[in-house]
């Protein structure tokens, strides 16, 4: 891979930041993590959602559709005593900056960010015992593509409102192809079309109680 601060600034996205450095796509009009609090947001949806940490072993494997600015990877990384490994879907990487200047927002993480940083471009990012791949591109070409399986899956796209193209029934439907023998997935939206694609994409769907001022999200367990 090569080093993501070189790309075309076309495939890197524009921010605004908000609210004491809350970064949000100009793209998707939609901030990257939660203004009622990122990190939290991303305990109650991805991890718990996941029955996270307690299911973590040597070689479990986590997916993610949407990178970001790495604030799931770096709460994962937390909580991580063992080895396991990331894969990670991001169309529009963040330059090596902008990261940072995201990261500033948590700094009870700034070891583990550092991190991540520090092997921003590289195969493989070791964060804590995490081991990040990052998968640049459009998910439609990025995910079908990718010969691994996932034991749980964040699902962390921007809105389905405001990012439709991530949510069709075609990508939820490889998200299950991609699931090992009793995978999970968690991700903060409640919306029905998801909810009927993940269903029908071999999971078993659940509401539960969203995170902050969103009353439901999902959460699903391979059939």
């Amino acid at each position: 891979m090569s080093d993501l601060d070189d790309q075309s600034g076309a495939n890197q996205p524009q921010l605004e930041w908000r609210d004491g450095g809350i970064p949000v796509s100009t793209r998707f009009d939609d901030p990257y993590f939660s203004l009622s609090g990122g990190l939290a947001e991303t305990r109650h949806v991805f991890l718990a959602g996941n029955d996270l940490p307690a299911r973590l072993r040597p070689g479990f494997h986590v997916a993610e559709l949407g990178f970001g600015t790495g604030l799931n990877c770096l709460a994962l990384a937390q909580v991580a005593q063992m080895p396991v490994t990331m894969t990670s879907f991001e169309a529009f990487p963040m330059s090596r900056g902008q990261l940072e200047q995201a990261h500033a927002a948590f700094p009870e993480l700034a070891a583990l960010a550092v991190q991540l940083r520090t092997g921003w471009g590289q195969d493989v990012i070791q964060v804590g015992q995490v081991s990040l791949h990052l998968r640049i591109g459009d998910v439609a070409d990025t995910l079908p593509a990718w010969p691994g399986r996932a034991d749980a899956w964040f699902l962390d796209g921007f809105s389905p409102a405001k990012n439709p193209e991530m949510w069709r029934d075609e990508i939820m439907a490889e998200v299950g192809r991609h699931s090992a023998p009793g995978g999970t997935f968690a991700t903060y939206t409640a919306a029905g079309q998801v909810r009927r694609a993940l269903d029908a994409a071999g999971f078993e769907v659940q509401r539960r109680k969203g995170f902050g001022r969103k009353r439901h999200m999902s959460v699903g367990l391979l059939r």
